[in-house]
């Protein structure tokens, strides 16, 4: 089967899939590569392989539709279609993005999370959606890995708090000794606002980094290093 008229009700489907709007609708999204296409295969989330490429395995399409597929400057011969797959998981390190609204950041972030066993990551309705494609790229398919659960910060804060998480924010101006015995939320801000002061207030201690000649750095960076810290 070669699909070669844009007006296929597949297409139409993979196209406005580009967009958060229909991601949400169908609960499916795209990924690129084939790195990202067997990690989706393990994790059984893979529906089908989108191809421009007669050695690869999948449906095939037309150049002229690969390319309007394509969501990077550098062309990519096979896309996975996914669902999204989102099993609960019980971490004693938790990550909550307040706000995070770079693609990269967020998926870098996702990325360290993984690496550093924060397995549970919350982010708030403002922060990048994690199907975005710069999200899963800079993620390197640590989507996959993570139970990535999107809500109202405050009240999800709240009932953490109550099952006896340490709520710590991260800040460049604040600090404090949070306790390393407890288990852990670290709470990372907006990029150029930081911690919003709703969330602020619900913090039971803050950390940061000290630095030299530069004030502060950037947020997916400052969130590995404070994930590889306390880790444990």
């Amino acid at each position: 089967m070669k699909i070669i008229s844009k007006q296929n009700k597949q297409f139409k489907l993979w196209k406005k899939l580009i967009t958060k709007k229909y991601r949400d609708i169908h609960d499916m999204f795209l990924v690129y590569g084939s790195h990202l296409i067997d990690k989706a295969k393990e994790k059984e989330a893979l529906i089908e392989i989108i191809t421009s490429n007669e050695e690869i395995d999948g449906t095939f399409v037309s150049m002229p539709l690969m390319e309007e597929l394509q969501q990077t400057e550098t062309f990519i011969d096979q896309i996975g279609v996914c669902r999204k797959i989102n099993e609960p998981i019980t971490s004693n390190r938790v990550l909550v993005l307040d706000d995070v609204q770079d693609p990269d950041n967020v998926g870098a972030l996702i990325r360290s999370a993984a690496a550093f066993n924060f397995n549970h990551v919350i982010v708030s309705h403002k922060s990048a959606d994690i199907y975005n494609e710069k999200v899963i790229r800079a993620s390197k398919g640590a989507i996959f890995d993570c139970y990535i659960e999107r809500t109202h910060l405050e009240e999800k804060l709240l009932t953490l708090k109550n099952e006896g998480f340490q709520i710590v924010g991260a800040d460049a101006h604040e600090s404090g000794q949070p306790q390393r015995n407890q288990k852990l939320v670290l709470v990372l801000g907006n990029e150029g606002h930081g911690l919003t002061s709703e969330v602020k207030n619900i913090c039971d201690d803050f950390v940061t980094i000290k630095t030299n000649q530069v004030e502060s750095l950037n947020v997916s960076v400052a969130g590995g290093i404070l994930m590889h810290e306390w880790r444990y």
